[in-house]
Order: C-alpha cells, then structure tokens, then sequence
C-alpha cells in the first residue's frame, strides 16, 4: 500500500551510468534514456518532492550526453529555495546548464538568488555567485548588484573571489555598474590571498576592454602590478603556488596580459613595466611549460607596448629560442609571433632567419605553412638569392597544397627583389618547371610580361624553357608550355641564329624542330584546350618569322579547321583565310608583339629610397602622390582627366606620404600606429574648429557604415585653399572590441593623397571611444571627389577586409 501512494523508489544516479555505459548499440542506449525519462517525468508530477534532486541529476546527466532535458528547467529552480545543500547544489548546476539569459523563466530565481547571496553559509553564497556569473542576464544583474558589491568587501577570502569573478559578468552586461566597482579594485588587488589578486586582474582587464576612461583611470595600477610581478618572481619556493618551480604562473600571465592592455600607447606607464619585463625575460625558467607560457605572454606583452629597442631585440630572441625547442606546438607559436613582430622590427627577426628555414623541413603541416609565410616576409635586397634559393628546393618537396602559395610567393619576391634580370629570369624559370601546374594562372601573363621587357634575354629565356620543355617529367606541364609557345612564336627568328648569352652562346634550334615541337602540343592528348590556342598562335606567328615554312605551317593550321574544339577550329579557318586570300596582310597583322609597359617594383621602390634620401638631405618637402603602374587601371573608373596638380607647400605636407593604391590591390603595407591613444571626446575637427573660426563648414557624411563598424568623414577647409583635410572617425558598435584597426584610402591619379598616422589600432565595443584620422587632400583643379577605400580589422578572432567607395562628397569640398 505505500509504494501504491509513493511510487516506486527511482533508480540512483550510478546506476543509470551503469546501464548506459553497458549498451552496446546506440539504439539500446536510446531505449534506457526514453524509458527513465518517462519515470522521471511520473516522479515530477508526484507531489512527494524527496527524490526530486536525484531525478533532476540524472536529467543533468543525459543532458551532457546529448539528450534532450528542457522538460526538468522548472523542477531545476524549484530546489534553488531548498533548505538543503544538496538541493542547492544541483538546482544551481541544472540553472547553468539548462538555462541562459534569453530564458524568460529565468527571471523567476531572482529571489532565490538574492535570499542565498545573503545567507550565512559560504558555500551557499558562493553557489549564487557561480550562477549569477554564468547565465545572469542583464535585468538580474542590475538587481543584484548590491549584493556583489557588499560580498566584495567581505573578508572571508573565498567569498571575496568569487564575487570579483561575479562582477565581471556585471561588467560585461552592464558597463555603466562598473563605476560601482573601480574603488574596490585597489584593495582587492593588494589582497594576500592570491585567488582574490587573480580575480581582480580580470576584473580590470575586463573593465579595460569596455571602457576606455575605465583605462585611463586604471594606468594609475601599473607600479602596483610591477610590484607584485616582481614579488612573484623573486619569491622562493611556496608550495601553496608552486608550478613546476614557478610561484603562481596563472597569476603572472593574467598581470602580463594587463600590462599588455595598460602599457598600449602610453609611453609613461611602458617606461614602468621595461625593467620588470626584462627581468621576467631572464629570470624565468625556460625547461616546462609553464616557464614558457610565462615567456610567451612577456614577448607578446613587449611587443605590443612602446618599449625599448633592446627589449625588443630580447622579445625576439626568446622567439628564437622556441623555434628550437622540440615541442611543436611552441615552434608553431614562435613562428605566429615571428610573423606578427617582422612588420614592426625585421632586423630583430632577420637574425634568426637561418633557424626559419630550418623550419621548413619540419614534418608538420601547420608549421610548414607559417614558417613558409614568414620566410617570404623575411626576403629583402640582400639575402634574396639565398632565401628563394632555399623555398625553391621547398617548393620541390613541399606538400601538393603548399605548391600553389610557394610558387606565388617566390614570383612576388622575385619581381620585388630580383638582383638583375638575368637572376629574375632564371629564378621564375625555375619554379615553372618545379610547381607545375601547380602554377596559378596569372603567372603566365606576369612571366611574359618580364621576357618581353627582357630585350636581351630573349634567346637564352626561350632556349632554356625549350630544353626544360623536351624533359619527359614536364611533357604535361600547361604554364611551361604556354610560356614557351608565345615566346617560340615571338622570337622562333632569334632563337634559329643563336645568341651570345651571359653564360655563353646559346645553341640554335632548327626550325623543323620548333614546328615539330609545337605541332606535338596540338596533337598531345594532355595538352589543354588554352595549351593549344597558344601553340597554333606561335604556329601561325612562324609564317612570319620564319621562311620555307609555309606548307607545313598550311597543312598544320588546316588540319584542325573540323576538330571538335570550337575555340582551335575558328582560330584555324580565320589564320587559314589570312594565310589563302590575304596573305599581303600576314606581315603587318603577325608582326611582333610591342613591349609590354610593366613596372619592376624593385626599381620603383629604389627610386623613392633615392628621393627620400636626397630630400632629407637637401630638407627639401616630399609631393605626397600615388605610385603610377598597372594597378591605377582600377581607377580609370574614377579618373576625371583633369591635369596635374601641382606640389603642395611644405607647410601643408608635414610628412612623406604612403602608397595606399598598393594596399588596396593585396600589398603589405600597413599604416603605422602612433602613441595618441583611443579619441573619446573633444575630437580634433572640434578642435580645430574652435582655434580656427575662419575653417569652412561643410557637413559631415556616413563613409562606411557594415557590421557594427561606421566610419564617419568630417571635412575643414580654409576659404580658397586647395587643400581638404579630412577627419576620419570610426566608432564600434559590437560588444566586441576591434582590434588591428587599419584604415586606407585611395584617389584619383589626378589628385595628391597624405594620410596621417591614426590614434590607435583598437576600437572599443559599445561606441564606446573612438579611433581618428586624419587625410590630407590636395585638389587644385577643383575636380569632383572620389574615393576608395579599403578597411581591415580583427573581431572575435576573424581578420576581416572591407572595401567600398565614397562619392558623394559634399560640393564645398571640391568646388
């Protein structure tokens, strides 16, 4: 008669592990979850509540197997008022499971959580606190509040940790309550107990990314975090905090990543933290793990504050140190690092070159990538050849999907550093034939466009790709046959003579072996379709080039005037029209190709090293301007065809201007941070225009507005002035900060660009601060303005790139 009222007494917890661990098909195991579950749901709906906490712990328990358990959230919070620990205990593990901020059933523990956060207990305030701090929504924190407040001044140590760490999800839901709790930080930070001193860094460095006042107001901090920094390194042994011989390495990371946020652009409190840093660099123990972990914060932490340049070269070194260690997972971090500091200090990083190539034999793929990716971003004038001799035996044995990327990357090292053209030529040639087809289609334009601006060179370049060609390992090899196919139909002529090479006379090749040569391309089997319009060009161009050859080249070109291909067929009967019935015309329409107009970059580049030079030597102004080449046809859209303005004055061009077209078309090139730190008010159109009366209104226009990102354009402009300046400010939506911040513009060729430098790289969440610029443009002959623009930043860990294009400047600005 009592089990009838009562019910059977449900299975215990290890029990029901027991079952479903001794399934063995997961249908069986389907089969127990149903079955419990439906016991489960008859003991909610019991009134007798003893064995609800047992029930809503096996709920718990499937949950985290994956099964669903929405149907046990009410009977969780119906334990929160239970007067026993247990009940507590579970009822708050199935709130921070089972619920989330977006639950509206949430609301209704508010009470419970208020009741408990002021209860006698420890360990059952401390169970509030757990939850308020993991699914508090921004309504219970508000309420709250006070409570965590009050808890924060507690003595009782473990009381006073946990309510930090709860005032960090305050923080985070609700910045403005953060006023509440920047009074205490101090007094928390210079706790003894390292537990609460952790907890506090977070809570700082929490407040630090939400606010930038809550920044400037916390820099005060830094000698209290080198003191204490120095007191965890110089201590002796503890075993309370004791690592692997390291006293409390969790808490000195956390300080090292908060000198990091503290130390960012700010002179002052950098000059504070060089002589700890420089002693954690030294002193910390490089055998375990820990000590490198330690390391790693510290290099990150120098990098990214304005220390000295010998810390710096010591950041580096430590670098250098990993990339030998025989951890991979430590090399691989080492390598990200190498490739984030080369930007900022390459002569550092250029030391350990020789231990990054090394790296390029490592059997693991992700290193293999990264150390790839930062040997090209090591390749400068003086150690190309060395360095591209190295990734091209890499491009040989690297992995198939390495081939593509190396091969790309030596072209650009090449054409940016190549020695002399000889070199350039024999370098691309190289990796033709080693990537294969691996080589991605716009090589075969580029290598061209070098041979035909090559004008002494053509013998040898075409001898050397038709000596590659014959080898049967390259017979399929489409970019090789390519190249060689325009280039036999260019210069066949050339090559039948002979030439005097660098190295030598360069043997002639007959003419019955050219044709034969690229009739065997038409023919091949594995030759495709774009193969062959290259090879029956060069065969039709040989008409030209070559005499006695016609009747080989009309039974060539005829032979596929009915071959399936469309393409080839009408490339054939037109070249047979040509060759039949207007054969006077052959000589004008196949006459050799002109020069292609391609601008070596290295030259270019020398050329403005040179300028800058006598410049700084004579203290004459630099003209900012756009570096003309191929690139500037993506603006011809935007050329307004007006003529060219002339020079600024040198007190309107303060500093040499960059080359942001490049950038905007995949340079490397990145704007420089300065030390001005994050704008939040008084922002310098507002400035100027309340020193400068005379300043022009113009209105203001949304330039860029995506993703929580808006990028707002100011304008000033003196009455008659050619010259606009530009105030560029760029606010965050998200509750997420953005960080490596760049914003670029480009103009018209017509007009001169000065972009100069930002007040910082990191944009606060919640339009909280904002990051300005300001661009200089000068405009003479009044023409309409247009401008591109090119925006990349990180956020939540994805590098994004924007582009977009402004035209719809407010008339004062150009007219």
């Amino acid at each position: 008669m009592f089990s009838s009222v009562t019910g059977p007494t449900p299975v215990r917890l290890r029990d029901l592990i027991r079952n479903i661990r001794a399934c063995k098909t997961a249908a069986e195991e389907r089969g127990v979850i149903n079955k419990e579950c439906a016991e489960i749901r008859n003991g909610f709906r019991d009134t007798d509540t003893t064995f609800r906490c047992r029930n809503v712990a096996k709920v718990l328990y499937m949950y985290m197997l994956g099964y669903p358990a929405h149907f046990a959230q009410l009977e969780t919070m119906k334990l929160l008022p239970s007067q026993r620990f247990t009940d507590k205990r579970i009822g708050y593990l199935g709130v921070m499971l089972l619920l989330d901020e977006n639950r509206e059933v949430q609301l209704l523990m508010t009470n419970s959580l208020k009741n408990d956060l002021e209860h006698q207990s420890q360990y059952v305030a401390s169970l509030a606190l757990c939850a308020l701090g993991s699914v508090g929504s921004a309504e219970m924190v508000r309420d709250l509040c006070p409570d965590v407040e009050k808890l924060m001044r507690n003595s009782n140590a473990y009381l006073k940790k946990k309510a930090i760490l709860c005032a960090c999800r305050v923080v985070r839901k609700v910045p403005e309550l953060m006023e509440n709790f920047i009074p205490l930080t101090k007094g928390c930070l210079n706790d003894k107990n390292h537990g609460v001193a952790l907890a506090t860094v977070s809570l700082i460095t929490e407040m630090c990314r939400q606010s930038s006042d809550a920044l400037k107001n916390m820099k005060k901090l830094v000698p209290t975090l080198v003191r204490i920094l120095k007191n965890l390194i110089m201590s002796g042994y503890s075993p309370e905090h004791d690592v692997s011989g390291i006293s409390d390495p969790f808490l000195q990371v956390r300080i090292l990543r908060l000198l990091r946020i503290l130390g960012s652009h700010d002179g002052d409190a950098s000059e504070i933290m060089n002589d700890i840093l420089a002693q954690v660099a030294t002193n910390t123990e490089t055998t375990k793990n820990v000590g490198n972990s330690i390391l790693y914060e510290t290099v990150l932490t120098i990098m990214d504050i304005k220390s000295e340049s010998g810390l710096r070269v010591l950041a580096v070194n430590i670098l250098g140190r990993f990339l030998l260690n025989s951890d991979k997972n430590i090399r691989y971090v080492a390598l990200n690092s190498l490739m984030r500091t080369v930007k900022t200090d390459m002569n550092a990083v250029q030391r350990h070159r020789t231990t990054v190539l090394d790296c390029l034999k490592d059997p693991d793929p992700s290193i293999l990538r990264r150390a790839m990716e930062l040997c090209f971003a090591l390749v400068n004038n003086h150690n190309v050849r060395g360095t591209v001799r190295e990734l091209v035996a890499f491009l040989g044995r690297c992995p198939p999907e390495f081939k593509s990327d190396c091969a790309s990357g030596i072209f650009l090292a090449a054409e940016k550093h190549s020695p002399n053209r000889k070199w350039h030529i024999d370098t691309m040639l190289k990796v033709l034939t080693t990537a294969g087809n691996y080589v991605r289609d716009d090589t075969v334009p580029s290598l061209i466009h070098l041979l035909s601006d090559s004008d002494k060179l053509h013998c040898y370049a075409t001898s050397t790709l038709f000596n590659a060609a014959k080898d049967p390992e390259n017979i399929d090899q489409q970019p090789l046959l390519q190249v060689l196919s325009w280039c036999l139909g260019e210069y066949a002529d050339i090559v039948v003579q002979g030439d005097p090479a660098v190295d030598g006379m360069v043997d002639p090749i007959s003419k019955s072996e050219i044709v034969q040569f690229l009739r065997g391309i038409l023919e091949s089997s594995l030759s495709n379709l774009t193969t062959k319009s290259y090879s029956i060009n060069a065969i039709m161009k040989l008409s030209s080039r070559l005499d006695g050859l016609d009747a080989r080249i009309n039974e060539i070109i005829v032979g596929y005037s009915d071959t399936h291909l469309v393409e080839l067929q009408q490339r054939s009967v037109e070249y047979n029209v040509l060759l039949q019935k207007h054969r006077n015309l052959c000589t004008g329409v196949l006459e050799p190709m002109p020069k292609f107009e391609k601008p070596v970059l290295n030259e270019n580049e020398q050329k403005e090293e040179t300028a800058e030079i006598m410049a700084e030597e004579k203290n004459q102004p630099l003209v900012a301007k756009v570096e003309k080449s191929n690139a500037d046809l993506l603006l011809d859209l935007v050329d307004l065809s007006a003529p060219a303005p002339t020079a600024m004055p040198a007190t309107q061009m303060m500093e040499p201007s960059i080359n942001l077209l490049d950038d905007m078309l995949g340079g490397s090139l990145q704007a420089p941070v300065t030390s001005n730190g994050i704008s939040t008010g008084n922002e310098l159109g507002d400035m100027l225009f309340d020193a400068n009366p005379q300043v022009s209104a113009i209105p203001g226009i949304i330039a860029f507005e995506k993703g929580g990102l808006k990028v707002i354009f100011g304008f000033e402009r003196q009455p008659g002035d050619p010259v606009l300046t530009v105030n560029v400010k760029t606010s965050n939506l998200n509750p997420s900060e953005i960080s490596n911040y760049v914003f670029q513009a480009a103009l018209p060729k017509t007009l001169q660009l000065q972009m100069l430098s930002p007040s910082g790289s990191v944009v606060f969440p919640n339009n909280v601060g904002i990051v300005t610029q300001t661009i200089k443009i000068n405009n003479p002959s009044s023409v309409q303005l247009r401008m591109r623009l090119r925006i990349t930043y990180t956020l939540n860990g994805q590098n994004i790139t924007e582009m977009g294009e402004v035209n719809d400047f407010p008339s004062a600005t150009w007219q």
